[in-house]
């Protein structure tokens, strides 16, 4: 398992167990770990939606998701929080083992 992959795992572990997480999504979570340990806790929500946006790219194409956050509704942007705080939260405890 490489560092990376650890990190997606921490991060996955942060989120609440209601949270829908897409099938297949180990890659989306990697993507996460390069946002949380470039940014920490300076991630932000358009840039959680960067990462699934580039990941969703891959394999749907055409999704009527794949835009700039600013151009969604609110409550398709309010999807990415959990990911974001989960990303935050994960970041920190990061932080304390280092």
């Amino acid at each position: 398992m490489s560092y990376l992959d650890a990190d997606a795992q921490l991060i996955r572990s942060c989120l609440p167990a209601c949270t829908g997480v897409p099938e297949d999504s180990d890659d989306l979570f990697v993507l996460y770990a390069v946002l949380m340990r470039a940014k920490g806790e300076g991630t932000q929500a358009a840039d959680v939606h960067d990462a699934w946006s580039a990941w969703m790219s891959r394999s749907e194409p055409d999704h009527e998701s794949i835009r700039p956050y600013d151009q969604l509704a609110p409550s398709v942007q309010e999807e990415d929080a959990p990911f974001l705080t989960a990303i935050h939260s994960a970041a920190r405890a990061r932080a304390e083992r280092i």
